[in-house]
């Protein structure tokens, strides 16, 4: 099977379940965001050489494939995605979240008031993903708005993004890269 279909070639696209919908449905525009989050992420840890930071992001990555999957399907549908059993995220991913957020704290990072992205290649990439995450996270409360989305969800976004932004930081005082005022 070809990976081009042809099926989207009129402008719409199948969510989970293949009920039709346009290409620039809110519901796909937000999952795509995930997606381009991932990808994000994928390129950020190809670029760390802290190992926590490394180890955490592939963590996260497949969390977000759960979550793409969440959001690939349509309210109607939901039943039958609980049914089927597809991973959700859970209350305990975003415990982990604040976990580590608690731990890069302790650590002794450099930062005076706002940080200027770019220090080293790897907290550049950090800082990227922590911008599509935080877009990923307006996306998913408009469609919370409407009822659409569990609340878990934006807040595994909004701590997502926080952990980013540390994650950065952490990275570029580990290579002594730390924007001085």
């Amino acid at each position: 099977m070809s990976i081009a279909t042809r099926t989207g070639d009129q402008g719409k696209t199948s969510l989970m379940y293949g009920r039709r919908v346009d290409k620039f449905d809110p519901r796909v525009e937000t999952y795509g965001t995930v997606d381009e989050l991932n990808a994000a992420l994928g390129l950020a840890r190809a670029h760390a050489e802290l190992p926590l930071v490394k180890t955490e992001l592939l963590l996260i990555q497949k969390q977000l494939v759960a979550l793409m999957g969440e959001l690939a399907v349509a309210p109607q549908d939901s039943e039958r995605y609980a049914k089927d059993k597809y991973p959700k995220l859970a209350p305990e991913m975003l415990q982990h979240l604040d976990d580590l957020v608690a731990q890069i704290e302790r650590e002794k990072i450099s930062f005076d008031g706002w940080a200027t992205p770019g220090a080293t290649v790897a907290s550049g990439a950090l800082d990227v993903a922590r911008t599509v995450c935080r877009r990923a996270e307006r996306l998913v409360a408009r469609l919370a708005a409407s009822n659409e989305i569990d609340l878990l969800v934006i807040r595994y976004l909004n701590r997502l993004s926080d952990l980013l932004w540390l994650m950065a930081r952490y990275t570029e005082t580990k290579a002594g890269a730390a924007e001085k005022k």
